[in-house]
């Protein structure tokens, strides 16, 4: 099992910058990468950013050039950096694990509200 604890939501004015934090715990050693996902009100969960073990890194195309996954392999910690920030960012955003195998790990989620 891996546990995921998310910080850093809130509320900002479009054209700000926040920054996710999520810290994994747990049986990390079964993890392939981690990456952060949203989910606005009445739409589905998107995947924004991902990061795997080897550094490597995939945006969704809304946030390229905005949004920054980077990774903290010695503290199990990865973050979200989101500059440039627009009201259709509105959502509540999930830190992800990624085992080998098997379903993601799911953090308990953080509410990032964007005001025009």
């Amino acid at each position: 099992q891996v546990q995921l604890v998310e910080s850093g939501g809130g509320l900002v004015q479009a054209g700000g910058s926040l920054r996710l934090s999520c810290a994994a715990s747990g049986s990390i050693f079964s993890i392939n990468g981690m990456g952060w996902s949203r989910q606005a009100p009445g739409k589905q969960r998107e995947l924004v950013a991902r990061i795997l073990n080897d550094g490597s890194t995939m945006y969704a195309d809304s946030v390229k050039g905005r949004f920054t996954i980077s990774r903290d392999n010695a503290k199990n910690t990865v973050w979200l950096q989101m500059n440039s920030l627009k009201p259709e960012d509105t959502a509540v955003y999930y830190c992800a694990a990624m085992p080998a195998y098997g379903p993601w790990y799911w953090g308990q989620g953080t509410q990032v509200t964007v005001s025009s």
